[in-house]
């Protein structure tokens, strides 16, 4: 309900000229920072699963990065319209913005511990640099960059170092120290243990699945069998329900939203508007490519929400809101084109 009050509050604020927001664009980017490490502040900073996202308040319990991420593409979207020329010409004092989105990402990984954020709002930074400019040279340094400060974050993160090794080897035939025990254990009973059951609760699923509300999710105590299950392993559940068959539908509609995204951006009259909608298009694709690449062992697993999917009320707020941004960006576009 919030977020579809939110999606029309955004609708009707914005309905004469949602351009404004670019005279704003600072004001957003500073936003965009202090919502992303709001986690920090002591007494509502909270750590859930390795991660520290979220914020408590009382009985509500928010993950600011969810609207930060919104925040930060209004601006890079306002911020690359107007510097995308001089950018283009690719000198070397012209990098200073790249290298301070570079150590914020950096940043952001290392105090707290989330592999997958750093990964989505790098990401739509480059992938906004690459739009506005065209420069593949900028996409391939920043890329070389980002490894680079994610091998070294690797290094002094335990966290993040688990995650990779749970990616890379999940089974073990012999016994490890279980860091959450404190004793010597089988990986798969252990750090892993949420991968694992996700791969089993997918292969259950066989090709045409068990059905919906057929699911085998809990244990015959009752218990979870898959941790997180509704927000981090939502894909887990609907591969099993629905099958693959059911899965890869699933992943068509997001495919339909991307395109229909991408075709707004190319409809757009202006420049903002154009790295407007390019901006959440691609911020809603790599964050669908990101849970659903960890949970198939593509890439490290992370705590990111599947879009409209998972369980999250500030997932599901940020991309009513991120849409109320494609339909305005559309509306217009559209209006201009009957108008010619």
């Amino acid at each position: 309900m919030i977020g579809v009050a939110a999606f029309a509050v955004t609708l009707l604020a914005f309905r004469r000229d949602y351009r404004v927001l670019e005279n704003y664009k600072y004001l957003f980017g500073l936003g965009a920072v202090g919502l992303l490490f709001m986690p920090l502040l002591p007494g509502i900073g909270q750590t859930v699963n390795g991660a520290r996202l979220w914020v408590h308040a009382g009985p509500f319990q928010i993950q600011p990065g969810e609207l930060g991420k919104v925040a930060l593409i209004v601006f890079l979207a306002a911020y690359l319209r107007e510097k995308r020329e001089v950018l283009a010409q690719g000198r070397v004092k012209d990098w200073g913005p790249l290298l301070v989105i570079w150590g914020g990402a950096m940043l952001v990984l290392f105090v707290t511990d989330d592999l997958g954020s750093a990964l989505l709002y790098y990401g739509i930074f480059l992938a906004m640099l690459y739009a506005a400019t065209a420069r593949l040279s900028f996409v391939v340094v920043a890329l070389g960059l980002f490894l680079a400060g994610s091998a070294a974050v690797y290094q002094g993160t335990p966290h993040v170092r688990e995650r990779v090794t749970n990616w890379l080897d999940p089974w073990t035939t012999h016994k490890v120290f279980c860091p959450l025990s404190g004793t010597m254990t089988l990986r798969q009973d252990c750090t892993s243990y949420q991968e694992v059951q996700s791969l089993y609760s997918i292969a259950h699923g066989g090709y045409g699945g068990t059905g919906l509300g057929s699911g085998t999710f809990t244990n015959t105590q009752g218990h979870q069998i898959i941790p997180y299950l509704n927000t981090d392993f939502i894909y887990s559940a609907l591969a099993q329900e629905l099958g693959l068959a059911g899965a890869s539908a699933l992943l068509l509609i997001y495919m339909v939203f991307v395109l229909r995204g991408f075709r707004v951006s190319l409809l757009a009259g202006d420049g903002f508007s154009k790295l407007l909608a390019a901006g959440l298009t691609f911020g809603f694709a790599l964050q669908t490519f990101i849970i659903v690449g960890g949970i198939l062992r593509v890439i490290p697993l992370t705590g990111i929400t599947l879009p409209f999917v998972s369980y999250g009320g500030s997932s599901i707020v940020s991309n009513f809101l991120l849409l109320a941004g494609l339909m305005l960006v559309s509306h217009r576009a559209n209006v201009e084109v009957e108008g010619r």
